[in-house]
């Protein structure tokens, strides 16, 4: 029997709004603002080299999903180009790192609505966790369903994002963005480079949404074409607009207040007064997180299809509906790792945990990619080399303790990995 295949009905415009509804939420929303408490002055640089390495991971993942266009993103590369080993090892960490990220956006998104509304901040999990059953809901759909959900959420969120910005900026005296800047100098005066790094580590998974693109391999029209072109449009985009909000933040006294206060995921609420403005930003904050959750559930859902495919999971994940349109126990899957995640209640823990896991993911996307032969590749071997190198390099400057969490979880599904196959190799 022909193994069932998903339609192809996406095309780069979708694949486009899908890579910026996965990445413009908790990068603007939640990333920037710990970015800057971290780097201060520093941030936009910090921004930019944060685009430069996901500008080396997206060549290599355009690279890859040209020459191997099937979804599963770097767990079938793995499997393809390099071992089982490494295959099943990006796998499990893409599933840890979307599902961390989607419960950072989840959470976060109860921070921004539930002051706005006067509620107790104690209903901030219980609504995460009513939000992932909403979006699993729409997801198990179909792709077309969700399609126009996203374009709505892009559409918003972004609108709401260079407003905001623009407004700060203009509005900002001479005075506030003195006092503003004085703060962030002294911010940099202390800062070493493990911080710095650090700071451009969690920048950098403010990025990899785009990654959700390389998942689309069986989705997309024409994805030899299609995938590199929305990889890199989502990237410049997003770069600019990261720019744009970094500044804003610099030049504003007060989102420096709000820093010396702690205020971190309320930072560009904080920069608003009462009125039109503040209800603008938290509308904005809330639908372009429910975009990147929306996304992110699509996104682990593939990967877990594919893994079931390849019996690394339960064979059920790669069940689909009779449409051919989405695998709805992999949904279910997904939504439920987050669900645990949402439980932990530390949106800056999540985040972390995010960077760490995305940042050994993408480590192996390079790897895969610099065994493309030379007659298949049009992206330099040095890009893929440079990949490798800022990744494996970054992870080194994430928080220790979740260094040491993410080794172990790295050794759990190996350990797994090793007794699933031991039975076949015996």
């Amino acid at each position: 029997m022909a193994e069932s295949r998903l339609v192809r009905h996406t095309s780069l415009m979708g694949a486009i709004l899908l890579g910026l509804g996965a990445i413009v939420g908790t990068g603007a929303y939640v990333s920037i603002a710990l970015a800057t408490e971290i780097a201060g002055s520093w941030v936009l640089l910090a921004i930019f080299l944060a685009a430069l390495v996901a500008a080396f991971n997206g060549l290599s993942s355009a690279q890859l999903a040209a020459v191997h266009p099937v979804s599963g993103g770097t767990y079938e590369y793995g499997y393809h180009f390099l071992n089982h080993w490494a295959g099943f090892t990006a796998g499990w960490l893409f599933v840890a790192a979307k599902s961390a990220s989607a419960a950072t956006a989840a959470l976060a998104l109860g921070l921004y609505v539930l002051p706005a509304l006067g509620l107790p901040l104690w209903l901030q999990i219980p609504l995460a966790l009513a939000v992932l059953l909403l979006l699993m809901a729409l997801v198990n759909g179909g792709m077309r369903r969700s399609n126009k959900a996203n374009l709505v959420i892009v559409l918003v969120s972004i609108s709401a994002l260079i407003v905001f910005s623009l407004h700060a900026i203009v509005m900002a005296d001479s005075g506030q963005s003195e006092q503003a800047l004085n703060f962030n100098l002294s911010i940099t005066e202390g800062l070493g480079w493990g911080e710095f790094l650090g700071a451009v580590a969690l920048l950098f998974v403010a990025y990899t949404g785009y990654g959700r693109i390389a998942t689309m391999g069986e989705e997309v029209s024409n994805p030899k074409r299609t995938i590199p072109l929305a990889i890199a449009a989502t990237v410049i985009v997003t770069t600019l607009l990261y720019i744009l909000i970094g500044y804003a933040l610099l030049h504003t006294s007060l989102f420096t207040q709000g820093l010396s206060e702690g205020n971190r995921e309320l930072a560009l609420v904080a920069l608003t007064e009462q009125g039109w403005l503040r209800i603008l930003v938290l509308i904005g904050a809330g639908v372009a997180l429910l975009g990147v959750i929306l996304n992110l559930i699509l996104g682990v859902s593939r990967v877990i299809l594919a893994m079931g495919r390849r019996k690394d999971l339960p064979v059920s994940m790669a069940k689909l509906n009779t449409d051919n349109t989405s695998a709805p126990n992999s949904v279910y899957a997904a939504t439920g790792v987050m669900m645990v995640l949402v439980l932990l209640g530390d949106v800056q823990l999540a985040w972390s945990f995010s960077a760490f896991t995305v940042l050994v993911y993408y480590g192996i996307t390079n790897l895969a990619a610099l065994k493309i032969p030379r007659h298949q590749r049009f992206v330099p071997k040095f890009v893929s080399i440079l990949g490798l190198i800022s990744c494996f390099g970054l992870v080194f400057f994430i928080d220790g303790y979740v260094f040491i969490a993410g080794c172990l979880l790295i050794i759990a599904g190996l350990i797994w990995h090793w007794w699933r196959f031991k039975p076949v190799n015996n």
